[in-house]
């Protein structure tokens, strides 16, 4: 049998370099992992601008409040979206909701070259687009494996995320100076628009004779041809119903995961904003003293986040491509959530003694390569042993609000740290630290359950705790 489970063609025992390919597996993995490779690399070509135009316009301080911002809107728009979820077949909610950013991203370029301030709106959009499309997009694959299955392929699945995000992040530094800041939203509308096909394709796929069922219709069905265990079955049936928060509030494991996102964006939105702050500072006084290469404080600033991203994301990839799977598979899911926080705290750490603008990048170039490859991962794969309810509903609400609820908690720490307290980054960094040891916590609680919820799941056949 496992003789039989790890022989299959060429793209099967290639992709077995890096990760536990089976038979058959190959094809439909590369797809997910070409699907999110377009949709990180529209993503990366436009969060550069969407730095480059608050920072000009507003200021780190707005970016932050903002950022507090997103989660209101996120109060009618996770309901909203779960609300479509519960009536639309999965291929027509994936397709209408992409190519409703898609056709936002035209809209903008058409205002932005009109001449109107985008700054703070484009802000609010773009991140309300990362969180709900990326979600869609990890709700899409989790629906298709088992857990099993997952904890394979998702590191290569991620792979392509840390891909897309090199790939968007280098060519739009290239870009931004030549073109200026608008045309790249029209390329990156076009690439979601691409991204769409390869949908498209796994679908068919996975799907060759019965067609393409609902996000919440069937449950008893896994998805995919390559999900073989039906493991979701009656369980299911138990979780079924319900908003968004409510199925999240229901479950102690769903709750627990909201928290670890909400302190997880907390400390690190506080931590964007150490950086924000320190390069503007940084942008202004070298257009004052001329040493911008004639470049304006937007230019600076973007090609600057450009660089940035660029180098985080090809840390990311390696990571990625190299360390990802073999942590995962030796370690475990219940030792691999433990990295970021524990690289969080020696990060803020030494902010909170050297906060300078070289120590800053490179903390945060250690948290966030971190967070784009194995955190993501491991983030991913926590909702494997849960039904597709909670997979396309409770995601949407864990991924978007409560991770918007920590940039609303660090907006209010940001005002009241410049306003009453008038902290530095130093003093940003130090509260940093007390939030990671909380952080820390939950990590540990969510992967004691973790493993409890799969050892359920193989014993009894179903996996589906409420």
């Amino acid at each position: 049998m496992r003789e039989r489970e790890s022989s299959g063609g060429p793209l099967d025992r290639v992709l077995r370099l890096f990760t536990d390919v089976r038979s058959g597996e190959g094809l439909t993995v590369l797809l997910l992992a070409m699907n999110v490779f377009l949709l990180l690399t529209a993503y990366y070509f436009i969060k550069p601008l969407r730095e480059a135009l608050i920072l000009d316009e507003s200021g780190a301080e707005i970016k932050s409040y903002a950022s507090a911002l997103q989660a209101l809107i996120l109060l009618v728009a996770v309901p909203a979206y779960g609300a479509l979820a519960g009536r639309w077949p999965r291929s027509k909610l994936i397709n209408r909701v992409t190519l409703f950013f898609a056709a936002c991203l035209v809209l903008f370029f058409f205002l932005g070259r009109a001449g109107l301030n985008l700054g703070v709106v484009f802000f609010l959009w773009v991140g309300i687009f990362n969180l709900m499309v990326i979600a869609q997009f990890w709700a899409f694959a989790n629906d298709l494996y088992t857990n099993d299955q997952g904890e394979r392929l998702f590191p290569l699945v991620q792979f392509g995320a840390s891909a897309g995000a090199v790939f968007g992040s280098v060519v739009v530094g290239g870009l931004i100076e030549p073109l200026g800041i608008w045309i790249p939203m029209l390329i990156a509308a076009g690439i979601l628009l691409l991204s769409l096909l390869v949908t498209g394709a796994v679908e068919r796929r996975e799907h060759p004779a019965e067609g393409i069922r609902g996000a919440s219709s069937d449950p008893g069905s896994r998805g995919g041809s390559t999900s073989t265990s039906g493991a979701a079955g009656a369980g299911v049936e138990r979780e079924k119903g319900g908003g968004a928060f409510s199925l999240v509030f229901r479950s102690r494991y769903l709750l627990l995961i909201a928290l670890l996102v909400l302190f997880m964006n907390w400390v690190n939105t506080t931590g964007e904003y150490i950086l924000g702050s320190v390069v503007e500072d940084a942008a202004r006084g070298a257009v004052a003293a001329g040493t911008a290469d004639g470049q304006s404080v937007g230019q600076y600033i973007g090609s600057f986040y450009s660089d940035f991203f660029a180098v985080v994301n090809v840390a990311g990839l390696l990571l990625q491509l190299f360390v990802v799977s073999r942590i995962v598979k030796y370690l475990g899911i219940r030792i691999a959530i433990l990295f970021l926080p524990i690289i969080a705290l020696g990060s803020y750490g030494l902010i909170a003694f050297l906060p300078v603008l070289g120590i800053v990048r490179w903390a945060k170039t250690a948290e966030n390569s971190t967070d784009y490859s194995l955190q993501n991962t491991v983030r991913q794969t926590l909702f494997l042993p849960l039904t597709r309810d909670q997979k396309y509903k409770a995601k949407q609400a864990i991924d978007a609000f409560f991770w918007r609820a920590g940039d609303v908690l660090s907006a209010l720490l940001v005002w009241v740290g410049t306003t009453w307290l008038a902290l530095d980054a130093s003093g940003f960094a130090k509260f940093n630290i007390m939030l990671v040891l909380v952080w820390l916590g939950l990590s540990v609680a969510i992967g004691r359950e973790y493993t409890r919820r799969v050892k359920d799941r193989s014993t009894d056949g179903s996996g589906v705790v409420g």
